[in-house]
């Protein structure tokens, strides 16, 4: 593992980082999370993260959710965001798992969500993810039945759609970014304004882009290389 001194210096220069582009975007750095992106470390990893004031965290794998939760003594701590691709199957153990769940890409998977919740009387929050750059090889709502997903999400009563999130293809243009990016925040502000005013977030960008996502609106950038180095194979 490396050492919590590098964590602390690699966390200072991002939030250098991130003060400086959201006062040149007329933005607050207050009102950008920055979500510590924890797939793939060792168990230890959440301690650490904790330790330097890290407190809202990411992980895309629910088996290894699981080990870390097991492990883990201060859950309470700690915001849990799912940001991996979610099977049906696996829809119960998340529910379980997280506090927020960033990648519901269908009515079906929010319907299962939901449904589950309806059991125990849980208010799951939850993102609609948005395949904004189109990208084949990404999971995601098309842009263009957005708004439908989201006024049938609406009706759930035991989801609370707190936000969109996006995955832009590989291998972007800064250029292309900013459009996908800028055409992302556009859909929130239409659920926002039209359908659900809870949807209030938009999680976009990563160790490579998150200056650009927080210059066109975003609220939660997903960091895990810049944070906590390369990730173990």
């Amino acid at each position: 593992m490396f050492s919590q001194k590098a964590l602390e210096e690699r966390l200072d220069y991002i939030q250098g980082r991130i003060q400086k582009a959201s006062v040149i975007a007329g933005r607050k750095p207050k009102d950008i999370t920055l979500v510590g992106i924890t797939k793939s470390f060792p168990v230890q990893i959440w301690g650490q993260a904790l330790n330097v004031n890290l407190t809202t965290l990411g992980e895309s794998r629910i088996q290894e959710t699981i080990e870390k939760a097991e492990t883990f003594n201060k859950r309470d701590k700690i915001e849990l965001h799912f940001i991996g691709h979610l099977q049906t199957n696996k829809a119960r153990k998340a529910v379980e798992l997280f506090d927020v769940i960033q990648t519901v890409d269908s009515t079906k998977l929010a319907g299962r969500i939901n449904s589950i919740c309806k059991e125990s009387n849980k208010k799951q929050h939850i993102y609609l993810q948005i395949n904004t750059g189109e990208d084949p090889k990404k999971h995601g709502i098309s842009a263009k039945n957005a708004n439908f997903v989201a006024q049938e999400i609406t009706k759930m009563e035991n989801l609370i759609l707190e936000g969109i999130m996006t995955i832009p293809p590989n291998d972007t243009t800064i250029t292309e970014l900013s459009l996908i990016y800028r055409k992302t925040r556009k859909i929130r502000d239409k659920i926002r304004s039209r359908i659900n005013e809870n949807c209030q977030n938009i999680s976009m960008g990563m160790s490579n882009d998150y200056e650009v996502a927080i210059t066109e609106g975003a609220t939660h950038i997903r960091i895990g290389t810049g944070l906590f180095g390369k990730r173990p194979q």
